[in-house]
C-alpha cells in the first residue's frame, strides 16, 4: 500500500504540498512557499531522535535503627486523611492541611528514615510576622480576614521530598521565527521567517525536588523553592523536636514521572538559553533526553504552613522555613474593589470635564 506523507505549513498549520510549477512546497491556504530541502533536512533530524530514556537508582532512604522511633508518634486527620509525625511531647493538635483536629493513631511504622534534613532557620515568630505583613499588604483583602486570630495558628512542618540527581544528555530541535514589518502608502506588511534550530549537550542536575506528600499541593511547594541543599545535614530525630513532620504517601516510584518532567523541562531551558540570535519566538518541537547515573535521595524540608477558612473557602499560606520565601492567596473584598472602580469612574469623569473646558468644547 502506498504511503501518503503529509506536511504542515509552519505559518498557518494547513496541509502543504509540492508545487510542480514553482518547484517549491506551497501552502494552498496562505500561499507561503518553502524550499523542499528544508523539510528533508528536518525529517532527517527528527528520524535521528531516539526515545527518551530515564534510568534511576531508586534506593532512597534507609531503615530505622532499633529504638530510633520510640519517641515518635503518628497522628491522623479524620477529615482529610493526612498523616503527620510528632515527638512524644506533641499534644492534641490541628491538621496543618485542613485545620481540623487530629487524633493519635499509634507509633511510627512503615516509613523509611530520611537521608537528610534541612533544619528550620526561621522561627514561628518570624513566620507569624511575615504572614501578617503579607496579608496586610493585600489592599483588597477583607478587614475581618486580616484581623482573624486564625492568622496566629501557623505550624512548622517538615515536608518529605524525593531528591533526584542525574547526568543528562539532551538533543532538542526548536522552531524559531523572526518577524519583519514594514509599510508603504497602501498597505502594512508582516513577513515571518521560520528556522529549524538544533542544540545538544550534556549537563548535570542535582537535588531536583519532588514533593512526597499528596496533601501538599505541588504548585505550592514549587512556589517556595529553591531550598539550599548545601545546608542539609544527616538526618537525626532531634531535629523534629517541637515540629511536625509529614508522613510521605507518595513513594519514590510514583515520584519519578514528575522528576522526569522536571529534568526534561530544565534540559530544554538550558539548551534554549544557548540560542542567542534575536528570534521572535523559539519553541521546542522534538528531541530526546537520556538520564544516566540517576540517583534518588529522601529528605525533609522545613515549611511553615497555615490553612484557614474564610466564608467556607480554604486559604493556604506557606513559608520556606530556610529562606523565608512566602506565598499564598487571600480572599478579595468585592466592596473594596467596587469602591475603587467607582472612584476611578468619578476621577476619569472629572479629568474629562477639565479637558473639555480647557479646549472650550463645553
Amino acid at each position: 500500500m502506498a504511503e501518503i506523507l503529509e506536511y504542515k505549513c509552519p505559518c498557518c498549520g494547513g496541509a502543504i504540498n509540492f508545487d510542480a510549477t514553482a518547484q517549491k512546497m506551497k501552502c494552498p491556504y496562505c500561499d507561503s512557499e518553502f524550499d523542499p530541502q528544508a523539510f528533508i533536512k528536518k525529517d532527517e533530524r527528527l528520524s535521528e531522535d531516539a526515545p527518551d530514556e530515564f534510568n534511576w537508582d531508586k534506593n532512597a532512604g534507609s531503615e530505622w535503627a532499633e529504638g530510633e522511633t520510640d519517641n515518635m508518634s503518628v497522628f491522623i486527620c479524620k477529615s482529610c486523611g493526612g498523616e503527620i509525625v510528632g515527638d512524644q511531647n506533641t499534644a492534641a493538635t490541628e491538621c496543618p492541611y485542613c485545620g481540623n483536629p487530629v487524633v493519635f493513631s499509634g507509633r511510627l511504622s512503615g516509613m523509611l528514615k530520611p537521608d537528610y534534613v534541612i533544619p528550620f532557620k526561621h522561627t514561628k515568630d518570624n513566620a507569624k510576622e511575615t504572614l501578617k505583613k503579607y496579608v496586610s499588604s493585600k489592599k483588597f483583602s477583607p478587614s475581618a480576614f486580616k484581623s482573624e486570630n486564625r492568622l496566629e495558628e501557623i505550624k512548622g512542618i517538615y515536608v518529605p521530598f524525593w531528591l533526584f540527581d542525574s547526568d543528562t544528555d539532551a538533543a532538542i530541535s526548536y522552531e524559531a521565527t523572526t518577524v519583519h514589518t514594514w509599510s508603504d502608502s497602501n498597505y502594512d506588511y508582516t513577513e515571518t521567517s521560520f528556522f529549524d534550530v538544533f542544540r545538544e549537550g550534556s549537563m548535570r542536575f542535582e537535588n531536583i525536588p519532588v514533593d512526597g506528600s499528596s496533601q501538599m499541593p505541588d504548585d505550592l511547594m514549587e512556589s517556595i523553592e529553591p531550598f539550599n541543599f548545601s545546608e542539609a545535614v544527616d538526618f537525626q530525630t532531634a531535629y523534629l523536636a517541637g515540629y511536625l513532620a509529614d508522613k510521605y504517601d507518595v513513594g519514590v516510584d510514583e515520584s519519578i514521572e514528575r522528576a522526569n518532567t522536571r529534568v526534561k523541562s530544565s534540559a530544554e531551558d538550558v539548551l534554549r538559553s544557548t540560542i542567542d540570535f534575536p528570534y521572535a519566538t523559539v519553541t521546542a518541537r522534538g528531541g530526546s533526553i537520556r538520564v544516566n547515573n540517576g540517583k534518588a535521595k529522601y529528605a525533609l524540608y522545613p515549611v511553615w504552613i497555615l490553612t484557614t477558612k474564610y466564608k467556607d473557602e480554604n486559604y493556604t499560606f506557606a513559608m520556606n522555613g530556610q529562606t523565608g520565601k512566602f506565598v499564598g492567596n487571600v480572599p478579595i473584598d468585592g466592596k473594596k474593589v467596587a469602591a475603587l472602580m467607582a472612584g476611578l469612574t468619578v476621577g476619569l469623569g472629572v479629568i474629562a470635564y477639565i479637558i473639555i473646558n480647557l479646549l472650550g468644547l463645553f
